[in-house]
């Protein structure tokens, strides 16, 4: 009886460690691009670069990337994607699924020789989105 309570203790103890693992990462966007299909199914140019001063949350706890623009975006993530690395870019990519339930992908794309500058991509059926991001610093937080 003794060795099924410590099987139970240590069981909890690793799903409670692997459970603190998950984290929420904040992003402030510093502009964004769009792409569009047109209606030809072929994709555009892209737009130019816009400012933008955008927070954007990525909460592994809920699974979940919300972008905190003027409509707030709010995309779920359906799997996690193995991580890409080769001579240019790391990429963190996430299966994901709008409201409506339509898939589509987010990748997280350091680019190691432009001084590792960091983009975000959403890239859904007929348009793309990419936003340039750093890491959101608060205010008591320093550098």
């Amino acid at each position: 009886m003794n060795k099924l309570k410590i099987a139970w203790l240590l069981l909890f103890l690793v799903l409670g460690l692997h459970q603190s693992q998950a984290q929420t990462y904040k992003f402030m966007t510093t502009g964004f691009s769009v792409m569009e299909k047109d209606a030809s199914g072929n994709w555009g140019k892209w737009s130019e670069l816009q400012p933008a001063s955008i927070v954007v949350t990525l909460d592994t706890n809920k699974n979940r990337l919300v972008i905190y623009s003027q409509e707030i975006q709010v995309y779920q993530i359906v799997s996690y994607e193995d991580e890409v690395e080769n001579d240019d870019d790391l990429i963190y990519s996430f299966s994901c699924s709008d409201e409506n339930g339509m898939p589509f992908t987010i990748s997280i794309i350091t680019r190691k020789k432009q001084d590792n500058r960091k983009q975000l991509y959403i890239t859904q059926k007929d348009v793309i989105v990419v936003y340039n991001i750093v890491n959101y610093i608060h205010k008591d937080e320093k550098e």
